[in-house]
């Protein structure tokens, strides 16, 4: 397993380098992260367990150490956060339901 925090800090010292590099790509990203603490519909904590689903459905180990820290911050559970990543193997489970669905699809399409 990794060092999450020594993982943590050292992808923010990498993506400030990249920021320096490309400032406006940083800048994108950052009005993109942000936009959902602007309208405020949904909780920071929210957000975050949501973030937490989400990065592991897309298997992004930087988005884990990340919205980690963030969630916890904002006063997610151990038990909350096992809940939402209980959502997101459900969902990885019934995304490869549907996607083994395509692949019988596309079996069909190539005998005809």
């Amino acid at each position: 397993m990794l060092d999450w925090n020594a993982y943590r800090r050292e992808l923010k010292g990498r993506i400030g380098e990249l920021g320096k590099l490309s400032p406006d790509t940083l800048k994108g990203y950052l009005t993109l992260s942000g936009a959902g603490a602007q309208t405020n519909h949904l909780d920071g904590k929210t957000r975050e367990l949501i973030a937490l689903a989400v990065a592991v459905t897309t298997r992004c180990d930087g988005c884990i150490t990340t919205h980690v820290d963030a969630a916890l911050k904002q006063g997610a559970s151990r038990e909350e956060i096992a809940e939402a990543l209980g959502v997101a193997v459900a969902l990885n489970a019934g995304a490869a339901m549907v996607y083994s669905a395509r692949v019988l699809d596309a079996v069909a399409a190539h005998d005809t």
